[in-house]
């Protein structure tokens, strides 16, 4: 049994967290927030510490090492995006292997700062690629593996995932902490496709909008047209009639691939890797967070060349501007 501690209790993804260091047979020595709506720790760890205050889970961490001799294995980050980076060198330095929500930092040279703190301490960071553990998009890259090493694969993705206003107010809405629209729930996808079809060779970007962004990806071997929203009004009429709120798909040479389901155990799927030895390691991360930072620095083209049909569907209004 392995000893967990988890930064980022309150927020949405923690219990699927929580759920796995259960699901996996370990314990769960301590949890943060500086938030205290934690009462979902109850169904998991209720004999869990929980602070609200940073130096105190630090300093309580410290006192189990040098005064209980209760040592700790990993640290589960579930923080905003903008904290990652610090917590996982929290983790490291606290002598534990870190296990880090998506996007595992923001930007690339905060890759390398990591992998020479790995070398420093001997401990190991972990990224949830969950998509990689999905049924559906393992069973997809046996099937483009197999196929002839010259073909490019025509490809469109379309992640649509609907907010409400909250977004904007929260830290996921501001651009300097969450990485915009690509970076926030888009990072998965571009993982996904990389690890799939292989080494970016183009990348566009025809649209960043606080609701949307669409663009162009040429890989080793797919052309990709791509477009992500969290406008409830562009999910397809057939979605919306199902109640749905989110919609996932990847259309390769005109077949398409829905997998809006099978995330549930995702994260179980992830820790049992780590805790067999294996895992998904800052390398394994990079090259979707250069592609979103590229994305977010880079000017939008607009409406030309090769772009997603979605991406001309009608923009929402900012909550938060109003017409005069």
């Amino acid at each position: 049994m392995k000893n967990f501690a988890l930064i980022g209790a309150s927020g949405y993804i923690a219990p699927r967290h929580l759920k796995a260091i259960k699901e996996t047979n370990n314990n769960l020595l301590a949890a943060y927030d500086r938030f205290d709506s934690v009462g979902v720790m109850d169904s998991y760890f209720p004999n869990a510490d929980f602070f609200v205050e940073f130096e105190r889970f630090d300093r309580h961490l410290e006192k189990l090492k040098y005064e209980r001799n209760v040592d700790l294995d990993y640290v589960s980050i579930c923080t905003p995006n903008y904290l990652h980076d610090s917590h996982i060198r929290m983790a490291l330095r606290r002598g534990a292997d870190a296990i880090c929500e998506k996007p595992l930092v923001l930007n690339p040279w905060n890759i390398d700062a990591l992998g020479k703190i790995e070398k420093e301490t001997g401990q190991k960071v972990y990224n949830i690629l969950q998509l990689r553990v999905h049924q559906s998009i393992i069973d997809l890259k046996k099937k483009i593996d197999a196929a002839p090493k010259d073909k490019v694969f025509d490809v469109d993705l379309t992640y649509l995932t609907s907010r409400g206003n909250w977004y904007y107010t929260s830290w996921k809405g501001d651009m300097e902490k969450s990485g915009g629209i690509a970076t926030n729930i888009g990072v998965h996808f571009y993982d996904m496709l990389s690890w799939i079809f292989g080494d970016v060779k183009v990348n566009i970007v025809h649209v960043h909008e606080h609701d949307r962004a669409a663009g162009y990806l040429e890989l080793d071997r797919a052309r990709v047209r791509w477009f992500l929203s969290i406008n409830k009004d562009v999910l397809p009429d057939e979605v919306k009639a199902k109640g749905q709120r989110t919609f996932r798909s990847i259309t390769i040479e005109g077949d398409e691939l829905e997998f809006s389901g099978g995330f549930t155990d995702l994260h179980n799927r992830v820790y049992e890797s780590i805790l067999d030895g294996n895992g998904y390691g800052i390398e394994d991360a990079r090259q979707a967070i250069e592609i979103v930072h590229q994305i977010r620095h880079s000017e939008s083209l607009g409406l030309v060349g090769d772009y997603h049909p979605f991406a001309k569907k009608e923009l929402s209004q900012h909550p938060f501007q109003r017409n005069n």
